[in-house]
């Protein structure tokens, strides 16, 4: 998402970075390009016409035009009105100081209700939060079953009483349980339907007056571009919606409708799906996406997923040995399988600062493949072939070859790949040893 958007933004705003000076007619072509980038990504034309005037009236404020790096005062501006535009209040969410806090995850069928409910689960367990799910989706029994096993997981108990019973009297129940058993946070999955009714509103009002929850979440879909508008219209109009979980965050929309939907329903985006892992999920931080989409990177965000899925012990051992001279190729597993955690390469990519435009290039499911590739043959290897590759003949490679389905070329292309990585790594222990330097 973004990358066409992102493309477009970084090469109009480099062309001004580095002038000595603009004039008020480059500054109006700047606006103008970013205005055809902006309405080309989808973005609300309204929303697209205020951005820019508070742009221009910011850039008049700051006086761009005379600065001393007026390109880069201008990214400023425009960055900041990003952020301004995604929303710039706390996006956390908003729990009872004292007692039970309740969320109720609403939204229309297949935008992921039940998936995301589990992905929130686990991200508060992670944060030594108490969860229960409830199940109050009794239209598809197959929501509650799909429920019980992303539950079970993820070490999650989920409340149901089925498809037969009432689903006020169950959710009640549900949240009595959790009083009496000491449960933190329960999350309310809640039925959908193809579109908007009357049946569904009357039913999530009757849950909302029950429990009253201190956040209601509507998952929208990203692939479905201006609909998130008007569907978070809807929605917030009949129940005051308190945040929006955007999944499909990781596809190929022009992503315009992200942008526009804070600014015209003034519901926030708290949460963002990037995969179909339960651990894909991320809270949203406003700074951080106009950041990416300037193409400035999200090392914040890249530390802080390294600390979630990695096991830090492990990257600390083999980082350790790396320095010290040291590299087998059970240290390369290891390097592959923590990196792995983190997601797809380009997702790693995007965040970090002049690699966004590489990022648009990677293409995942080969990169996913040739990584699989590369751990089987390392996984056919016996442990002696792993610690010292170069005891390795003909026969060797051959049997390592049949043993991951893969060829005698490509066992020797990982070899001499590990072959280059390992003098490297030799060259930099020597420069420690040298400077004093981890």
């Amino acid at each position: 998402m973004f990358d066409s958007l992102q493309d477009k933004l970084t090469k109009t705003l480099r062309n001004v970075q580095g002038k000595g000076k603009l004039s008020e007619r480059n500054m109006e072509e700047t606006l103008k390009e970013i205005r055809v980038a902006l309405l080309e990504s989808d973005v609300n034309y309204k929303v697209v016409k205020d951005f820019l005037e508070k742009v221009r009236q910011e850039s008049i404020g700051q006086d761009v035009l005379n600065a001393v790096e007026p390109g880069q005062l201008l990214v400023k501006i425009v960055h900041d009105e990003i952020v301004s535009l995604l929303g710039d209040e706390d996006t956390s969410l908003v729990f009872n100081e004292s007692g039970l806090s309740n969320i109720m995850i609403v939204g229309l069928q297949g935008t992921g209700k039940t998936t995301q409910a589990a992905k929130i689960a686990n991200l508060l367990k992670k944060k030594g939060k108490k969860v229960l799910l409830i199940a109050a989706d009794t239209i598809r029994p197959a929501a509650i079953e799909q429920l019980k096993t992303l539950g079970k997981q993820i070490d999650v108990e989920v409340y149901s009483e089925g498809t037969d019973v009432k689903v006020i009297d169950q959710v009640k129940r549900g949240v009595e349980y959790a009083k009496k058993n000491g449960f933190d946070v329960t999350l309310i999955d809640t039925a959908g339907r193809l579109q908007i009714d009357e049946v569904l509103m009357d039913e999530l009002r009757q849950i909302k007056a029950a429990v009253n929850p201190t956040e209601i979440l509507l998952t929208v879909d990203a692939l479905t571009g201006q609909d998130i508008v008007n569907v978070a219209s809807t929605f917030n109009e009949l129940l005051d919606v308190t945040g929006l979980i955007v999944t499909k965050f990781d596809g190929d929309s022009k992503g315009g409708s992200v942008l526009s939907v804070k600014a015209v329903t003034s519901v926030p985006i708290k949460f963002t799906g990037v995969g179909e892992k339960i651990g894909d999920i991320e809270q949203f931080h406003p700074d951080r996406l106009a950041q990416r989409i300037l193409g400035m990177g999200d090392v914040v965000s890249f530390v802080e997923k390294a600390q979630e899925e990695m096991d830090m012990k492990k990257a600390e051992e083999v980082a350790d040995r790396l320095m010290s001279g040291k590299f087998t190729m059970d240290d390369l597993l290891t390097s592959i399988e923590q990196s792995s955690k983190m997601g797809p390469i380009s997702s790693i990519m995007s965040m970090m600062p002049g690699m966004s435009e590489m990022a648009g290039k990677i293409d995942d499911q080969k990169a996913d493949k040739d990584i699989k590739r590369v751990k089987a043959i390392i996984q056919s290897m016996t442990p002696e072939e792993r610690e010292d590759p170069s005891i390795m003949r003909s026969s060797h490679k051959r049997r390592i070859a049949k043993g991951s389905g893969t060829s005698v070329d490509e066992v020797n292309k990982l070899c001499n790949q590990y072959d280059k990585m390992k003098k490297m790594f030799k060259s930099l222990s020597g420069m420690r040893g040298m400077f004093g330097m981890r």
